[in-house]
């Protein structure tokens, strides 16, 4: 919980958080609302900003600093300091750009958005799913999934190039124009989007775009794109849009490329967007990906011609991909903290994938994980005499515990040969705490279907 001594005395709760419309910025830095602000940035903790100031550091910088900052964000005159740059690979390559705000800023970022929240939010559209409150992505992937079954299978994958990179600032300020009078609260969402990047120790400034990494990218995102979700009702078309991601449903191929010629020009020419033409496609649900999910016809009787959710092939790709970076054998990391990672790892994955089918890949998978894992084993156990000890109390003859220790074959090899799968068995890697990811599926599956 917050300290109430932070923001100048006591909250007077929701008299003190829902001050007059008039002046926002008033509400923003109201006490209620900044303490909400300051237990959600603690909890997000997050990376310190071009200051160096951690989240753990917020409140005791907040005692000594936010008399001057509260002044100075209500005279007008506060200036947020530049965003640390950061870049991340992206799943499909190439690397998406990150701008990491100082925590102060995203104290007062996070204010910002909790004033904002409940003005915009209930004018979004129906269809959009991201980073709104009771919305989130399997809603998305429901109503794609029922949109294609009722036979809108020509498919608009729309893809924004670069989106956050993109956004415009001065057709951004003016939606927000039409709702927000309060020239001092409108002055300091500017500087938010202007403030500069600081990159190898050179601060670049910046002219468009709203960079990902502070709370409140994705509600002006959301601000922006509700425009598009306006055009796309008045239109009469079925859509799901979840962030920048926006696909539209229609019944013909015909239908579908004039709906992403016209759409196109829209983006382009009304809200000042870039289309990914190389990206944007008219697809079949065979070919459709959405939010990490794919499509595929079900045989089912009585079910023929509909569709399912199944696991994206990239989705495999990119769990491979963080499994073995837990069970690189050249980490420092016992078995016992590689499972824990395993787990932390395989509950989130699962939990997101849960409404999609992936039994039999999961059953092979889960016997590569424990290769994986017994191949860190037989690496830790390094020389061959301690391999010829480790078999022995492991209850294997003497005999072929010498052949196997002193084998040539290649750590991989031995990993996968019977010689580990009868030693190092499941049944031991579960005595430390490892649990198959198809087990946990089953069971996440099974809790689904009793609520």
């Amino acid at each position: 919980m917050a300290d109430s001594r932070l923001f100048g005395g006591k909250s007077r709760g929701k008299q003190n958080f829902l001050i007059c419309m008039e002046n926002l910025l008033l509400q923003v830095v109201s006490n209620a609302n900044l303490r909400a602000a300051y237990e959600q940035v603690v909890k997000n903790k997050g990376a310190p900003g071009v200051d160096g100031v951690k989240t753990e550091d917020l409140s005791t910088y907040l005692k000594t600093h936010w008399v001057r900052i509260r002044s100075e964000i209500l005279e007008g005159t506060y200036r947020p300091l530049p965003v640390r740059g950061v870049k991340i690979p992206k799943p499909n390559g190439g690397q998406r750009q990150l701008g990491i705000p100082t925590v102060v800023d995203r104290l007062i970022q996070q204010a910002i958005h909790q004033v904002l929240s409940p003005l915009y939010d209930p004018e979004f559209s129906a269809f959009s799913y991201g980073f709104r409150p009771n919305r989130n992505a399997h809603q998305a992937l429901f109503q794609a999934l029922e949109y294609i079954n009722e036979g809108r299978q020509d498919i608009v994958d729309l893809d924004l190039k670069s989106f956050f990179d993109k956004v415009d600032h001065d057709k951004l300020m003016g939606l927000l124009r039409r709702k927000i009078k309060d020239k001092l609260f409108l002055r300091l969402i500017r500087r938010y989007l202007q403030c500069g990047m600081t990159e190898n120790g050179t601060v670049s400034p910046r002219s468009q775009g709203t960079p990902q990494g502070g709370p409140l990218s994705p509600l002006l995102s959301n601000i922006l794109l509700n425009e598009l979700d306006k055009e796309l009702t008045k239109r009469g078309h079925c859509f799901v849009r979840y962030a920048d991601d926006c696909s539209i449903f229609l019944k013909s191929k015909s239908a579908a490329e004039r709906a992403r010629a016209s759409i196109t020009r829209y983006l382009e020419v009304k809200l000042l967007l870039e289309v990914n033409e190389e990206k944007t496609n008219v697809c079949r649900p065979v070919n459709f990906t959405l939010l990490g999910h794919s499509f595929v016809p079900t045989y089912t009787k009585g079910e023929r011609g509909k569709y399912r959710l199944r696991i994206a092939k990239k989705s495999w790709v990119r769990l491979k991909e963080k499994i073995k970076a837990i069970t690189r054998k050249t980490l420092p990391k016992t078995i016992g903290e590689r499972i824990d990672e395993l787990n932390s790892l395989m509950i989130g994955w699962v939990q997101y994938f849960k409404y999609a089918t992936g039994y039999q890949k999961l059953k092979d998978m889960d016997a590569w994980v424990r290769c994986r894992l017994r191949y860190c084993i037989w690496k830790q156990w390094k020389k061959p005499g301690r391999r010829y000890r480790a078999f022995i109390q492991l209850g294997i003859e003497k005999s072929w515990a010498r052949r196997f220790a002193w084998s040539r074959l290649g750590g991989w090899r031995i990993a996968c040969s019977p010689i580990m799968g009868t030693t190092v068995t499941e049944d031991r890697l579960r005595q430390r705490g490892y649990i198959p990811f198809l087990e946990y599926y089953l069971k996440v599956k099974h809790a689904k279907k009793k609520s």
